[in-house]
């Protein structure tokens, strides 16, 4: 159903602020969605961490509209009924922000002010926000998985062949699981392994192991080598395709994974090989420190080490915490991922 103009009007007049055009002119056409699940602005889903994001119909939207010290004069447009978590969008100038920029809110963690909310941006206004996510949707960039939109993304590069087996990566940041201050950046990465189908039967084989070269922004390299991915030891044969998800974290903005996992052949037991993971990048998106904070940093130049960033902790291979896709269909409990407890 669409949003007539005077409802439009009123709701400008209830939270006493212009809503842009571009805005106006999709609640025109179409009124977003009542808390529903899956949500149509995209979903994500790790072993007991699930998101899924409505686009919000413009009562629930006004109602909550921000006024508090941190997020002055900010209209949800999404909401997640698992994590609590929405996109905001300023509808004036303030606190740090731009006119009609869309963000992730992220307190910061280490200061005493609850108003120091650093933003993550998603979009620099409606439109843009909006149809980069469809574009995105329609051109298959973002994969349905049983009715859900999922908010992987895939560089098509991002490919390794060994032999008759084919390894592809596709990543997302979880802005939920993450934090500027102290810096904690949360991605997640969906893994799919395939053997060709023109394979011979006799090339079947068993995932026995995997190694893991894990570099961070500042060049700091860890190795992680273990057994078998998400606890199994999956069975690869002609036409076979075997998908998983993990997640890593990051002290840096940036960083990347490559390595290989160890297979053995199932007719010639003896034979191992090794099969490419292709490196795969993970960027966090661009993100605005919070006012407050800067404000407090100059006021407490006394204090400073207590707003220092420490960047020592290293990224890890989380295998132990994968699931397969068949978690994807089963909203699991909100809250941060086991590794984070």
């Amino acid at each position: 159903f669409s949003v007539r103009e005077e409802d439009l009007d009123a709701v400008e007049a209830q939270i006493g602020c212009k809503l842009p055009d571009d805005y106006r002119c999709s609640f025109r056409i179409h009124n977003g969605q009542k808390l529903v699940v899956p949500g149509l602005m995209g979903s994500m889903a790790l072993s007991n961490h699930y998101r899924s994001e409505d686009l919000l119909d413009i009562d629930t939207a006004a109602g909550g509209f921000q006024q508090r010290l941190g997020l002055k004069q900010c209209l949800p447009l999404t909401f997640c009924i698992h994590t609590g978590l929405s996109q905001y969008m300023a509808l004036e100038s303030v606190e740090g922000r731009n006119k009609y920029e869309i963000f992730y809110q992220c307190p910061d963690q280490m200061a005493r002010n609850p108003s120091a909310i650093d933003m993550f941006i998603t979009g620099t206004s409606y439109l843009e926000w909006f149809t980069s996510y469809v574009n995105k949707v329609v051109t298959g960039g973002y994969p349905i998985i049983r009715d859900q939109i999922f908010r992987y993304v895939h560089d098509k590069e991002c490919v390794a062949t060994t032999g008759d087996i084919t390894v592809s990566v596709s990543t997302s940041f979880l802005p939920e699981l993450s934090s500027v201050h102290p810096p904690h950046y949360f991605f997640t990465y969906r893994i799919r392994i395939e053997m060709s189908k023109d394979a011979l039967p006799e090339k079947a084989c068993q995932l026995d192991s995997r190694y893991w070269r894990i570099t961070n922004a500042k060049g700091d390299v860890e190795e992680v080598q273990g057994p078998g991915v998400v606890g199994e030891f999956p069975i690869i044969s002609p036409g076979r395709v075997y998908e998983y998800t993990s997640c890593t974290t990051f002290s840096t903005t940036s960083g990347y994974m490559e390595g290989y996992y160890t297979f053995h052949c199932l007719y010639y037991k003896d034979k191992f090989f090794n099969v490419t993971i292709p490196r795969f990048h993970m960027v966090c998106p661009t993100f605005k420190v919070s006012t407050a904070r800067m404000v407090s940093r100059d006021v407490v130049e006394t204090n400073h080490n207590e707003y220092a960033v420490d960047e020592d902790e290293d990224s890890t291979d989380t295998d132990e915490y994968e699931d397969r896709r068949r978690v994807l269909d089963i909203p699991a409990p909100s809250g941060r991922c086991p590794r984070h407890t």
